[in-house]
């Protein structure tokens, strides 16, 4: 499995089946694996996880496949704004938390997301790939505490499907704007899946925040990826 970093959220990670393109509208997107379809991913509708122009790549003759969180909403209006034909549109499938849809080659579950939209886990090739979109546990200096404490249970909550599974690449937010808050939706990710190896995303360009992560939480060294560039490729 090869897994490319685009930026912020976004990712490309191809297997022997399928290549799976998730939360893409910032950095280059490099050449997609012939031979292969592409199922592409929007986990929700803020602008640094979905832009419409995902739509064109619809335009060759490669099997593309949408899955996209529930708050995008294909109404008319939109796809007639986004510039999606009747062809694409028909591509298109939304899922909420707890549905699956099976795709040639992969298949998806959705959860639900403590923010819009949800997180997906692809199978494919045997192997379980996890991108948790804007499911963190978010915990915010300045909100009030009922506010907070209303976060941490319903990420607990949400991230419950994942209890005990493995998970052979997790995509998952380290935000530094939380602080060392921010520390703790990864942490738990960890601590409650068998998360074999972990990339984080969601770090606003502040790579170092990694270092910081694994300083205060040096047992998942082992597991967590650093990421430290646009255009970044892993191996695994």
């Amino acid at each position: 499995m090869r897994a490319v970093f685009l930026d912020h959220s976004g990712f490309l990670v191809e297997s022997d089946s399928a290549a799976l393109l998730f939360d893409w509208w910032k950095g280059e997107l490099p050449a997609v694996k012939p031979g292969v379809p592409l199922y592409v991913f929007a986990s929700h509708v803020h602008p640094d996880h979905f832009d419409p122009r995902i739509f064109a790549l619809d335009g060759t003759d490669r099997d593309v496949q949408f899955v996209l969180g529930h708050d995008i909403k294909l109404s008319p209006r939109n796809l007639s704004r986004w510039g999606v034909s009747p062809k694409t549109s028909e591509k298109c499938r939304n899922l909420r938390g707890g549905q699956s849809l099976a795709l040639p080659g992969a298949d998806v579950e959705a959860l639900s997301s403590t923010d819009e939209g949800e997180a997906f886990l692809v199978t494919v090739d045997s192997w379980t790939v996890f991108h948790a979109g804007d499911l963190n546990w978010w915990h915010w200096e300045g909100e009030d505490k009922a506010w907070n404490n209303n976060m941490a249970a319903n990420f607990k909550k949400y991230t419950e499907p994942l209890r005990g599974r493995r998970l052979d690449l997790a995509m998952l937010p380290l935000d530094p704007r939380l602080g060392e808050a921010g520390f703790r939706g990864p942490a738990y990710f960890l601590e409650t899946a068998d998360v074999r190896r972990f990339l984080p995303m969601h770090q606003w360009g502040d790579f170092a925040f990694t270092r910081k992560f694994l300083e205060k939480h040096p047992a998942f060294t082992d597991r967590t990826v650093p990421v430290e560039r646009a255009g970044q490729v892993f191996e695994f």
